[in-house]
């Protein structure tokens, strides 16, 4: 799928006119993915080479579904960077090789800022008094997610960590279906040494009983749970931007239901790529581990879009000069490499701001550490409890502007938030507060969300039973804590997964239960990165 971008009273508009293959739609799980399996493991039968060029074929396919157009520009984009690679391990250029990575470099950020973030700086340059007109680009879907594992790739290869000689398993490591769309960000030397082995060509029945319970997991987390939360979040952020003021307790379900839409959304694909790839014998890197467990700020970007964050890390803040140049440096690294990844989200003032309140609630979090003097293993329970529902709290904060339609959108349901819209509550309540002075003249009693949005009572239930699940059950990585890829767990759990009849009954019923609800296709929430 692509998109194409338009401005409208000053706020870029998304529309989606192309067909779709989601993995929470019938055409990929009952055709395209029992094809694609059945096929790469025949032809593993009598050639791995076959097998491989299989993949890579259906991963073009299944980019192409989207719109032709796209996979024409993904060729090119793969095309000129394999040359880049072999340009920087040619022993006649080597006095050059660090030209030939900035001019890579340089060439795939272009590419990116063209399609990205072309209206974004002629808009910017139209404030300042010019009058250039705006572009009709068509935005690939993905494009960042496939830029950014190429730019790895090239600084791995200069570095002489990884190159890879055949084109076709390039283009297999780059278009890799599972990843491709939203994540996680590859590096070569994670994935293609698993295509080497032939074991990865021969059917393993353990690896496809966890791939397709992985997959189940991640479809009902899609399907059952984010998409419930989407019924109480999308209302609320559709009327602030509709020019809607919304008061206090409809902003913070709205604020709060999509917090659990994108945890459930963002955990359920990384678990259906995890086990779409698990089914080929292929171990994708962790992407995503309870980030609301997080005690602190620093934890949840070590839980959250995890391999995003090593790259923000590696490829941006450390080349910054990270932490290596005096505490004022560090801090501006940080929010410049926070600012940097809210711009990779999208084309926006409300992404630099996301990105901003990031950044300073790092700095926040680092200079609190050097105050206290100890890390925060060091917490009991109870302060362990205030400090994740802190973090929670301003990572939710933060989600407002990442969600809402405009910068100006974003403030106006942070206002809300914060009661500079009022309040309103339930008639019922109206008596009470009628007799408490100075008091009556800040409530509403016209429902606990003004009665025009959402059923409040319903959406609070929801909340709760959402805040239970990402609190208290243990995680997919928790439960597959025997098998890769795995991440070391400090709690273990009871509740492990084997290969047991009540277990596959159990995740039958879920799936059936799936696949019966899958009425209406939803596109996951990082597609439109």
């Amino acid at each position: 799928m692509c998109r194409s971008l338009a401005i409208k009273n000053n706020v870029f508009s998304v529309s989606w006119p192309y067909r779709t293959m989601l993995f929470n739609s019938y055409s990929f799980i009952f055709f395209y993915l029992p094809f694609v399996f059945s096929g790469f493991f025949l032809l593993g039968k009598k050639s791995s080479k076959y097998a491989a060029a299989w993949l890579t074929m259906a991963s073009m396919f299944f980019y192409g579904w989207w719109n032709v157009r796209c996979l024409f520009l993904l060729l090119f984009s793969i095309t000129v960077n394999f040359q880049f690679g072999k340009w920087l391990v040619a022993k006649e250029l080597q006095n050059k090789k660090k030209g030939i990575l900035v001019a890579s470099i340089t060439a795939n950020l272009v590419v990116l800022s063209i399609f990205k973030y072309a209206n974004f700086f002629i808009e910017a340059s139209n404030t300042l008094g010019t009058n250039f007109s705006y572009l009709n680009i068509i935005l690939p879907l993905g494009i960042s997610f496939f830029t950014f594992t190429q730019i790895a790739y090239l600084v791995d290869v200069s570095k002489g960590i990884s190159y890879e000689t055949n084109f076709v398993h390039y283009m297999l490591f780059v278009t890799w279906f599972p990843h491709l769309i939203a994540g996680p960000v590859l590096h070569h030397q994670q994935m293609m040494p698993q295509f080497a082995k032939k074991s990865t060509y021969v059917p393993n029945t353990t690896a496809i009983a966890i791939g397709l319970t992985y997959f189940t997991l991640g479809l009902f987390k899609k399907v059952v749970i984010a998409d419930q939360f989407a019924l109480y979040a999308n209302p609320v952020f559709d009327a602030v931007a509709a020019g809607s003021s919304p008061m206090f307790f409809e902003a913070w379900i709205g604020a709060i239901t999509f917090t659990l839409q994108l945890y459930f959304d963002f955990s359920g694909y990384s678990d259906m790529a995890i086990g779409l790839s698990k089914l080929f014998n292929i171990d994708l890197p962790l992407n995503f581990n309870s980030p609301y467990k997080a005690a602190s700020i620093i934890e949840f970007w070590r839980r959250w879009h995890m391999t995003l964050s090593q790259f923000l890390r590696d490829y941006l803040y450390i080349p910054l000069g990270g932490n290596k140049k005096g505490t004022i440096r560090r801090y501006i690294n940080l929010l410049l490499t926070m600012l940097l990844g809210g711009l990779w989200h999208g084309a926006g003032l409300k992404f630099l701001l996301w990105g901003g309140l990031h950044g300073v609630y790092l700095m926040i979090n680092h200079i609190w550490r050097f105050l206290r003097g100890s890390p925060e293993k060091s917490k009991n329970i109870y302060t362990q409890g205030i400090s994740i529902v802190l973090t929670f709290i301003v990572v939710v904060i933060a989600w407002v502007p990442f969600r809402s339609s405009s910068f100006t959108s974003s403030l106006n349901m942070l206002y809300g938030m914060f009661g500079l819209n009022g309040v309103s509550l339930p008639p019922y309540l109206s008596g009470i507060i009628s007799n408490v002075p100075y008091l009556t003249n800040s409530f509403v009693f016209t429902g606990l969300t003004s009665g025009t949005i959402v059923h409040g009572f319903d959406a609070i239930s929801w909340i709760l039973i959402g805040m239970l699940m990402i609190w208290f059950l243990p995680n997919t990585q928790q439960l597959f804590c025997l098998y890769p890829p795995f991440v070391k767990q400090d709690n273990a759990t009871m509740l492990l997964w084997e290969a047991k009849r009540y277990q596959a009954i159990v995740l039958g019923c879920m799936l059936t239960y799936v696949i019966l609800n899958l009425t209406k296709e939803s596109a996951f929430l990082y597609f439109q990165f």
